[in-house]
């Protein structure tokens, strides 16, 4: 929910400007109407700003620019000589002295290598290969003019060959280079973590003193001055919780100012009251934008669906249980990763929905428990829905004693069932909301679809279920539609002329045809997603029994294989499944709940204007 604000307009003295800021800042519940104008040209604010960012960036790095840049100088030095060391491995180990006095001989030696194809023994030593890949070492004398090989033959490089050129340390060297390196990058590191304790708190608080006047800055600047700079005009809001602890803060100063509910237009920032599950999910909506004043707050319809449409794209009791584990883990901080702190509550809810769902659907770790459990399949969503002889449900054990085919999986039905009716729900918030921003009357197009789709759906189930003859259900169906003519043709722009409404309503019949119908297949995802989880589950099953020899009775050794392939096997379909449920109910209730419930998630959020204000 929205929390109702009231919005207030100050007229202060300009010299007792300040003195008013600093006891709206203590009072800490107004948010102040901040303006664009004059903020960029402001030196001061730009002067202030450019050094919170400097701050904030030297905080993010953890040391100033001079110790990270030798951290990561030495970190380079340490992947290039490991490269160089790989590069040399194959020339195997050597000393780089005896080379040396080699060559103070009167001999050279040629690095090559060659296809093992085009080799011929005479130009040189191999010294290993690799594949198709020869490493060779000829071994010259320099006689004159003429570098000759050992056999008194001119030395001639072939061109089939690539030359090369080692190092001058050996991997061995190279080895003791990298420990070195290693030692300086420990020192670098002890460096950058003794500036950090000794300086961090204090740059935090710094930066907090720089956020705090930044914010003051922004906040002077954003009244109008009156009467030749005598008076200065400033408007905030205020929740309605705390008109009155602001009223007695007032009362005390000597400003005037008016109070009064905000209207259309009006930049009133957004304060979200929701329960404690609610809150949960409010980091989605956040996502996508949080809500204008006049809106709804979608959060606590979008709760309940994302954690059902999330359980459904799981399928799999088993992995709910894992999900609760992890979330639990991390919320008590026995587990610590950084991009999942805070998300303990909503993990372990999440793993809850998946628990609860993946259990009616029938799957547990990719296994079937209608077949485990035979005596309470009746309780399981996998089975059929066949429509041969009338509609009706089969478990999955009646329909293979059946031996009827087709139909259609249950999952696939209820998928596209919740699909409608998450989109008529989305209709009806929309009618409801534009009414209360725009009026009856500037709302009968919404209505008069609303009333089609989601009146015509309804009055047919209705009609169904209590077996009203077939001829009293199309005339009712009738008469809706006809009702819903009139608001999509005739009357959706009152005052307009009656050609173009009738234009503009053909252009909406259009694209509600167009889109109505494959919004609501979008919805199949949450079946298909599940299903692949759920076989790709089975597979890593059927593998690991494979190693087992096709059943549980293996020899001892086998369960060590069999183990490994379960638990490597289901982690990485856990997080495959997972990342798919995450993004695909975000992509349903982004695009087909909020295109067809009119949601624009365009405002601000209520950030008061107050003391120790967070980041």
């Amino acid at each position: 929910m929205i929390t109702e604000m009231k919005k207030y307009t100050f007229l202060v003295l300009a010299s007792k400007y300040d003195t008013f800021l600093e006891k709206i800042r203590e009072a800490g519940v107004v948010h102040v109407t901040l303006k664009a104008e004059g903020m960029a040209e402001n030196e001061q604010l730009a002067d202030t700003i450019v050094r919170y960012e400097a701050l904030q960036r030297l905080i993010e790095a953890g040391a100033p620019d001079q110790l990270i840049a030798e951290r990561n100088e030495v970190r380079q030095k340490i992947s290039a000589t490991e490269k160089e060391m790989q590069r040399m491995a194959v020339w195997g180990a050597f000393s780089s002295e005896r080379i040396k006095e080699i060559r103070d001989a009167g001999y050279n030696l040629h690095f090559f290598t060659c296809s093992r194809k085009l080799f011929q023994e005479e130009w040189g030593t191999v010294v290993n290969e690799e594949g198709d890949t020869l490493y060779c070492v000829a071994v010259t004398k320099q006689v004159g003019d003429d570098e000759l090989t050992l056999t008194g033959e001119p030395f001639v490089m072939p061109e089939t060959c690539q030359f090369q050129i080692l190092n001058e340390h050996s991997t061995n060297e190279l080895q003791a280079d990298i420990e070195a390196l290693k030692g300086l990058l420990t020192a670098a590191e002890a460096r950058i973590e003794a500036w950090a304790t000794a300086n961090m708190d204090a740059k935090r608080a710094e930066l907090q003193e720089l956020r705090q006047s930044i914010d003051w800055q922004r906040v002077q600047l954003s009244s109008d001055t009156m009467a030749d700079g005598a008076l200065r005009l400033m408007e905030g809001f205020c929740p309605v919780e705390n008109t009155e602890a602001l009223d007695r803060v007032l009362s005390e100063l000597d400003v005037y100012y008016e109070v009064e509910k905000p209207v259309e237009g009006d930049a009133t920032p957004i304060k979200l009251r929701n329960n404690r599950f609610t809150q949960l999910f409010e980091v989605f909506t956040g996502m996508y934008g949080w809500p204008t004043y006049g809106e709804f707050d979608p959060t606590p319809i979008l709760a309940p669906f994302y954690l059902l449409f999330f359980s459904l794209c799981m399928g799999d009791a088993g992995y709910g249980i894992l999900l609760m584990a992890f979330g639990l883990l991390i919320y008590y901080r026995k587990l610590n990763i950084e991009m999942f702190e805070g998300l303990g509550p909503i993990i372990t809810t999440l793993g809850v929905g998946t628990l609860v769902v993946g259990f009616f659907l029938g799957t547990a770790f990719g296994m079937d428990l209608s077949a485990l459990f035979p005596s309470i399949d009746y309780l399981f969503l996998n089975g059929k829905v066949i429509t041969e002889g009338g509609l009706q449900y089969m478990t999955k054990a009646q329909y293979a004693a059946s031996g009827l085919e087709g139909g259609y999986d249950v999952a696939m039905i209820l998928a596209l069932l919740i699909g409608v009716f998450h989109i008529c729900l989305a209709m009806v918030v929309k009618a409801l909301c534009y009414t209360k921003r725009f009026g009856f009357m500037n709302s009968l197009s919404t209505w008069g679809w609303t009333l089609l789709i989601v009146g015509g759906i309804s009055a047919f189930v209705i009609c169904t279920a209590l077996s009203v003859p077939a001829e009293a259900t199309k005339i009712i169906l009738i008469v809706i539609a006809a009702i819903s003519a009139l608001g999509i043709y005739i009357f959706n722009t009152p005052g307009r002329n009656p050609l173009i409404n009738i234009g503009a309503g053909l252009w909406d019949t259009y694209n509600a045809a167009t889109g109505i119908l494959g919004d609501t297949l979008s919805y199949i995802r949450l079946y298909a997603l599940g299903l692949a989880g759920g076989m790709l589950g089975g597979a890593f099953n059927n593998l690991g029994l494979m190693v087992m020899g096709g059943s549980t009775a293996g020899a001892t050794w086998q369960w060590v294989p069999f183990i490994i392939i379960l638990i490597i096997g289901h982690l990485l379909n856990l997080a495959m499944s997972a990342l798919g449920a995450f993004v695909h109910p975000l992509r349903l209730t982004f695009v087909e709940y909020f295109k067809n419930a009119g949601y624009e998630g365009k405002g601000k959020m209520y950030r008061p204007f107050a003391v120790n204000k967070e980041n």
